[in-house]
């Protein structure tokens, strides 16, 4: 090879490695949920969220798990920033049935656990974020009654977790893009 090509070829070689080096040095990463330099939406994290009261058994569920969530195991703030209205809603419905004797009966059904959010300035009252979430789990339908009843309880609890974590990640997401203050 000429040495008159060997600066073309460098040249070829180094212009897209610095094309890479400049694109990924405009790149931040930040933790989602801790705090990096400041606090999440400029006022405060996920733990300065009050989660308010709810009416349902597994309404209750979600905020207990939310509250877990939130604030480590802390329970809630004493000085909340932020306040959080759910409307949790549950449904069931039976996913197959088979033909006993005669009869349609369900052998597994799902639970549908649905919940509208709305995040609240604790100062100003005003809704600073909201959304909606909905989360499915199955059971099998066993023909004892009490089984029966009991798989769509552990269905729902299953529901209420995995709704609690969404709602979380939600919650982080909506903190993060409010304006700095």
């Amino acid at each position: 090879m000429p040495s008159s090509d060997r600066p073309l070829l460098r040249l070829l070689l180094l212009g897209p490695l610095v094309a890479v080096l400049l694109v990924a040095s405009a790149c931040t990463v930040r933790p989602l949920y801790g705090e990096a330099s400041g606090s999440i939406g400029g006022g405060g994290g996920l733990g300065s969220i009050a989660v308010n009261p709810v009416t349902s058994r597994y309404a209750q569920e979600v905020r207990n798990h939310l509250i877990f969530g939130l604030n480590g195991g802390a329970g809630q703030p004493a000085n909340p920033r932020y306040l959080l209205d759910l409307n949790v809603t549950s449904t069931f419905r039976n996913s197959a049935s088979v033909q006993v004797a005669r009869e349609n009966e369900p052998t597994a059904g799902a639970v549908v656990m649905s919940s509208r959010y709305k995040l609240i300035d604790a100062e100003t009252g005003k809704a600073v974020a909201n959304g909606r979430r909905s989360v499915n789990a199955s059971f099998d339908k066993p023909r004892q009654e009490f089984a029966a009843v009991r798989a769509e309880r552990d269905a729902e609890n299953r529901a209420a977790r995995e709704l609690a974590e969404m709602l979380r990640v939600a919650l982080a997401q909506d903190l993060e893009n409010l304006p700095a203050d």
